[in-house]
């Protein structure tokens, strides 16, 4: 049965840079991490999981707390944190939160229990921080995706604030929209106080003063945005411009519009954050601020390994740059 020395003569490293690459206890360069893992399906070596998470401390596997059954954004995200974990050579273990404060402390526990090396969380907006002060008190090596916390985790997200601003700006700038609507997140998420802090300072930057009839509350879901979208339609003076705060939400206005026979960009330009593989796809094809998700999801693994060796480490907040997809919806041609 092949060993690690095996490997390591087969890579041409020492066995202590196996060692890391199989347990990611230190960070590898990436060329260094694939000649171990050509090494090791060349020669046929298996780790044996087990034995290393009985004889030390790491079970080679991070849990993964993340909403995404009803969220494509998140399923990409833990598809890029999955090929992460690949790169690396450690195993995933995911549960969906449901972005439910109750199911997000159970999920957490349990992943807990099994013995993670690590955990990724994209928090829910629990006002009362259950989660985060169990992970806290029970010094779990952690990670928030995506949603941020002014408590000391390590942290990886986009600018959202700037990024939004830019968004609602290309509607004021390039076509003249001076009543913009925006459809925010749901209440308790740093992404949606971010959103709107961008929407708001977009406003401000083009002297356009702020109408709160305006911004409406699409709670993260099709239902809710759907039913944003036509209390916007129903004002007296509707605006001419609607901006969706994410994915589900820029799906859910899009289907209201067509039910109130509202042509996209001809009656009502919009926008969206986050893209998605289909919206290239869609008629209008949709303008949006796409996150890079594989970046994002590579990021937080490295950040949760980089934890894993260095528990005592001053924390990481790293915020990533999104980009600003011109499509037609917003009126471009």
């Amino acid at each position: 049965m092949a060993t690690m020395e095996d490997v390591a003569r087969a890579a041409d490293v020492s066995l202590s840079t196996v060692s890391h690459v199989l347990n990611g206890t230190r960070k590898v360069s990436p060329k260094t991490v694939a000649a171990v893992n050509a090494a090791m399906q060349q020669i046929g070596y298996v780790p044996n999981m087990l034995a290393r998470a009985l004889a030390g401390s790491s079970s080679g596997t991070i849990g993964v707390a993340i909403s995404a059954f009803t969220n494509h954004y998140f399923s990409e995200t833990v598809r890029a944190i999955e090929a992460a974990c690949t790169r690396h050579g450690l195993m995933m273990l995911f549960s969906d939160t449901h972005d439910d404060p109750e199911q997000e402390l159970k999920v957490v526990q349990n992943l807990h229990q099994r013995r993670v090396d690590g955990i990724v969380l994209a928090p829910s907006g629990d006002t009362h921080h259950r989660t985060l002060d169990y992970l806290t008190s029970n010094k779990i090596a952690s990670v928030l995706v995506d949603r941020m916390s002014a408590q000391p985790f390590d942290q990886v997200g986009v600018e959202n604030i700037e990024a939004t601003a830019e968004l609602v700006g290309h509607l004021i700038t390039v076509h003249g929209h001076r009543r913009i609507g925006f459809i925010a997140g749901a209440p308790g998420l740093s992404t949606t106080d971010e959103r709107i802090d961008g929407y708001r300072l977009a406003l401000q930057r083009a002297n356009i003063v702020f109408d709160p009839a305006l911004l409406r509350s699409g709670d993260s879901n099709l239902e809710r945005s759907g039913a944003a979208t036509r209390e916007l339609l129903a004002l007296p003076q509707r605006p001419t411009a609607i901006v969706a705060g994410n994915n589900l939400m820029t799906i859910g206005t899009m289907h209201a519009l067509r039910d109130a026979h509202i042509a996209v960009p001809q009656d009502v330009s919009l926008a969206g954050f986050d893209d998605f593989d289909w919206a290239d796809y869609f008629s209008p094809r949709l303008t949006v601020m796409a996150q890079p998700l594989e970046e994002l999801g590579a990021m937080a693994v490295d950040l949760l390994i980089d934890r894993i060796a260095n528990p005592g480490r001053a924390r990481h907040v790293q915020r990533l740059s999104p980009t600003l997809r011109v499509r037609n919806s917003c009126g471009c041609l």
